[in-house]
């Protein structure tokens, strides 16, 4: 190549880059424009329906009132120590099960994902425990671990687990014969192909897995929280549910989904983050 080509190419490179950089940004632009707007909708429908009392006002109250009872039990004196104390024993609870869930996936999808007769041998078993509900176990947590945190986080495993474990078992198997095959005539040894050969191929199966499994785990932690009185956001709700405070049950109930979006959203990053090699993170950046 000569160097008129490299110095014509170079300009022409960093123009395509600067084009791409804008229609990302007018792609997340207007996704971010179409979202709030979809939500300013949904609550301006709410106030509308509360005020006009379509439903019982003890039942629904007013989107404005909840909005301040939100600063109020972020912020405010009479709810905010309990606040910031139960979203620290929820999202304990959470992060440990979710990262007990994608050790054990991990090392048991790579054990079984490396060998079609252990695929076949397993496959009854997984598909026979896989379905039952973690509801189901919670009576059994209970009795296990009492009414604490450990309770929830042995359930948040249970939930995720099968998560990461199927996504696992896929990716693994999902290693291209071809690849392997030529890393083993080269004298690669076992650490050397599940590096340069397994990892890659794996690795976007289990950052799927890790992404439904955040969300999972949340919803599951505070229905635990819920229905036992475990320590953390769920409990809170039901103790003011049970006072009939409709205002700071629908405020609590907000912030949990803010706190799920914010981990689906953080969890999408780091997705991206991870995979910026793989072709469909840089595909999504082409478009």
């Amino acid at each position: 190549m000569t160097e008129q080509s490299l110095a014509t190419g170079r300009p022409r490179e960093n123009v395509m880059r600067r084009r791409t950089r804008l229609r990302r940004g007018r792609g997340l632009g207007q996704s971010i424009a179409l979202g709030a707007l979809g939500v300013l909708i949904f609550l301006a429908l709410w106030e509308v329906v509360a005020r006009a009392e379509l439903v019982d006002p003890r039942y629904l109250p007013p989107f404005t009132t909840v909005g301040m009872t939100i600063g109020d039990v972020v912020a405010g004196s009479a709810y905010r120590t309990l606040f910031w104390q139960s979203l620290a024993s929820t999202m304990l609870s959470w992060a440990l099960g979710l990262l007990i869930s994608v050790v054990l996936g991990i090392v048991v999808g790579v054990l079984i994902g490396s060998s079609r007769r252990v695929r076949e041998f397993t496959h009854s078993t997984i598909e026979f425990l896989r379905p039952i509900p973690s509801v189901a176990l919670i009576p059994i947590a209970i009795i296990m671990f009492g009414v604490r945190p450990s309770a929830t986080t042995a359930i948040v495993v249970w939930a995720c687990f099968w998560v990461i474990l199927i996504h696992v078992v896929y990716g693994v198997a999902d290693v291209d014969p071809v690849a392997d095959s030529t890393a083993r005539s080269y004298g690669l040894g076992w650490f050397a192909r599940a590096r340069h050969v397994v990892w890659p191929t794996l690795l976007p199966y289990l950052m799927t897995g890790l992404r439904l499994s955040g969300t999972i785990a949340l919803v599951v932690a505070i229905t635990i929280e819920v229905v036992f009185r475990v320590p953390g956001i769920g409990s809170m709700i039901a103790q003011y549910q049970s006072a009939a405070n409709a205002p700071v049950v629908y405020a609590l109930a907000l912030l949990a989904g803010v706190i799920g979006l914010i981990i689906n959203f953080a969890l999408q990053r780091v997705e991206n983050a991870v995979l910026a090699w793989h072709p469909s993170v840089r595909g999504e950046a082409v478009q």
